[in-house]
């Protein structure tokens, strides 16, 4: 599956421990990403400064459904599971 450009999902739902550029003690779950632009679109997408953990989501139709709104859904679903 390829991701959705302007989803960001992914960058929203799950929390991320990780060190991220301008949240330094990474995120909670539910909160935006800092580096999440106007468009939905990751400025750290490509860059050696992006998480390992977001580099390495891949979307998948399990966890990205068919929207937008079934993605953060489904991951807040997931992280809710794993937390």
């Amino acid at each position: 599956m390829q991701c959705r450009a302007g989803c960001g999902a992914c960058c929203v739902a799950p929390s991320i421990s990780s060190p991220i550029p301008g949240m330094p003690q990474g995120k909670p779950a539910g909160v935006r990403c800092v580096q999440l632009d106007e468009h939905n679109l990751c400025r750290l997408f490509g860059q050696p400064e992006r998480p390992a953990v977001c580099s390495r989501f891949s979307a998948d139709h399990e966890v990205c459904g068919e929207t937008d709104a079934q993605a953060v859904r489904l991951l807040t679903e997931l992280e809710q599971l794993t937390a």
